[in-house]
Parts: C-alpha cells; sequence; structure tokens
C-alpha cells in the first residue's frame, strides 16, 4: 500500500471509529437551543440560584440527582417520573428513597422555562444546567454544556438498585461501576469531589465511626455526637466538616487526614486512587478542571437523542 492510499484509508478508519465511539455525543450541540429557546441558561439559572439561596445543601442534592439519573440508563431524566400503573419510579430504590431531593426545584425550572417555550427543552437538559448551575453558585467551576437530550418514557427501577454506588462500596467496587459506565479512574475520583458539598445520614456513616480503625478518632468522636449506635437514622452530618456549603479541595484533605465521612470516600485514599487524591488535596485547580471536565463526559452518558424519546411538559409524568 503506497504512502497516499494508507493515509486515505487511515482517514477513514478514524472517521469510522468516531462515530461507532460517539454518535450520540455528535447529536448534542452547544447552541442547540439557540433559536428554539435563547433565554433557557438564563431562566433555568435564576430558578437554580434561588432555590440555592434559600438552601445551600440544595446544590448538592442537585448535584447528586443528575449523578443518579445518569447512571441508570444514561441521563435521561428518568429519575425524575413518578410511579404509574406501568412505571416504577427510579425515586424509590435503595440508593433514592427517602434521599434523593431537589424534584420540586427541578419542576420550578422546567415549568418557568415551558412559560416561555413550551414544549422544546427537555427535562434532562434542564436537569443537566441544574447541576452545573448549582457548582458555581457555590463557588465551584462551569463548564460548557451540550444540549439536545430527550427524555425517556420508562424508568429502571432495577438498575437504579444495582449501578448506583452505595456508601460502603470498596474501592475496585467504585472503579467497576464507573468503568461500566465509560468513565476512567481519574474522573471517579474527581466526581466524587462532589462531597465537597452536602451532607448525609446517620445510617449511611454509623458502621464507619464506630469500630472503624481507619479513622481520625477526634473526627470519628465528634461525629457520634450526632449520630448515636442506635436511633437518630436521619440525623444529618456534612461530607466536609470544614466547608460543607463551598465548593473547594478540602474534602480531599479530609481523606488524605483519614476524615471521610463515608467509607466509599475514605477508600479512595488508598490503592491505585490515592496518588490521585493527594494530588486534588494539594492543588484545588487541579481538582476543579478535572471535575468540570469530568461532569462534562458523565453528563453526555447515553443521552437520547432525536429521532427518539420526547420532551416531557411536566418533569414527573409522561406527556
Amino acid at each position: 500500500m503506497n504512502t497516499m492510499n494508507f493515509l486515505v484509508t487511515l482517514t477513514i478508519l478514524s472517521f469510522t471509529l468516531a462515530t461507532i465511539i460517539a454518535p450520540t455525543q455528535a447529536q448534542l450541540s452547544l447552541t442547540y437551543y439557540a433559536t428554539t429557546c435563547p433565554n433557557f441558561v438564563n431562566i433555568t439559572r435564576s430558578v437554580i440560584q434561588a432555590a440555592i439561596t434559600r438552601e445551600p445543601r440544595m446544590a448538592a442534592s442537585l448535584i447528586r440527582l443528575h449523578f443518579h439519573d445518569c447512571f441508570v440508563q444514561g441521563c435521561d431524566a428518568s429519575i425524575l417520573l413518578d410511579d404509574t400503573s406501568t412505571i416504577q419510579s427510579e425515586k424509590n430504590a435503595g440508593p433514592n428513597a427517602n434521599s434523593a431531593r431537589g424534584f420540586d426545584v427541578i419542576e420550578a425550572a422546567k415549568l418557568a422555562v415551558e412559560r416561555v417555550c413550551p414544549g422544546v427543552v427537555s427535562c434532562a437538559d434542564v436537569l443537566t444546567l441544574a447541576a452545573r448551575e448549582s457548582s458555581f453558585a457555590l463557588g465551584g467551576p462551569t463548564w460548557n454544556l451540550r444540549f439536545g437530550r430527550r427524555d425517556s418514557t420508562t424508568a429502571n427501577f432495577a438498575v437504579a438498585n444495582t449501578d448506583l454506588p452505595g456508601p460502603s462500596s470498596t474501592l475496585q467496587g467504585l472503579i467497576n461501576a464507573f468503568a461500566r459506565k465509560g468513565l476512567t479512574v481519574t474522573q471517579m475520583v474527581a466526581l466524587s469531589g462532589a462531597h465537597t458539598l452536602g451532607q448525609a445520614q446517620c445510617s449511611l456513616f454509623r458502621s464507619r465511626i464506630y469500630g472503624n480503625a481507619n479513622i481520625d478518632p477526634i473526627f470519628a468522636n465528634n461525629t457520634r455526637r450526632a449520630c448515636p449506635q442506635s436511633g437518630g437514622d436521619s440525623n444529618l452530618s456534612p461530607l466536609d466538616v470544614q466547608t460543607p456549603t463551598r465548593f473547594d479541595n478540602n474534602y480531599y484533605r479530609n481523606l488524605v487526614a483519614r476524615r471521610g465521612l463515608l467509607q466509599s470516600d475514605q477508600v479512595l485514599a488508598s490503592g491505585t486512587t490515592n496518588a490521585t487524591v493527594v494530588r486534588y488535596s494539594n492543588n484545588p485547580a487541579t481538582f476543579t478542571v478535572d471535575f468540570a471536565n469530568a461532569m462534562v463526559r458523565m453528563s453526555e452518558i447515553a443521552p437520547i437523542v432525536r429521532p427518539n424519546g420526547i420532551v416531557r411538559r411536566v418533569c414527573s409524568a409522561i406527556n
């Protein structure tokens, strides 16, 4: 094969691989709503910022809601659907029941958008944008988002119970869970940094603060005040005790000091991920860049795009 034929063949092969690897991402666009709903971002941002001003914890809840959506059959707003005779809601799955929140904020943002651009903007895109605005509202990074996701007409209760990592996940379990969604180990560690914000219920970390050797004893004793050995299951403690309502890299500093609240957090400061944890603890700028890039990648997990899916007018129900 001569040089020219080789280059042509290589070009064709590269194009073919690109269309195989990222066909859906190619259909998402930075300017998707430029003509059909040009004020989508500003309208949504206003609702999200108001909600976070009222309750700063809401930022963490909305980022988590986006994560829990994308890890179950892709970023399709399936987590927002209520139970019906034909839908078993993901809201009632173990990782979401009595803990996933922010549904009312997404509905409020969607309603505000619908008033201006009825039937145009998907709930999946509203939720994706809400996660970005939540980061920025508390001092975290922002990032460019491609839009054009469509909404699912189904939910997957079973996958929500199996594919969402839990608070007692092992390091290998976390690596495997993220790898199944096409995310690298570094992206997994960066995305875990969302726990720089928010709180967790006592029932999720009780086993860590009582009898776990890999924990700072002062941190354990202080945390026990809000989480007794029995009772108080819904009592809340901050995932980052220093700055629970400010996006920063204290989460990683806590892991280095053995002050991770959840076992699934603390395991990151071991094995193959420890070096990344240390790097982020020392370099906040590196963390924020990696977090933003990882959020973009997560937001494009298996999106539904035209001609499939629908645009739900109300996020909790099929049209």
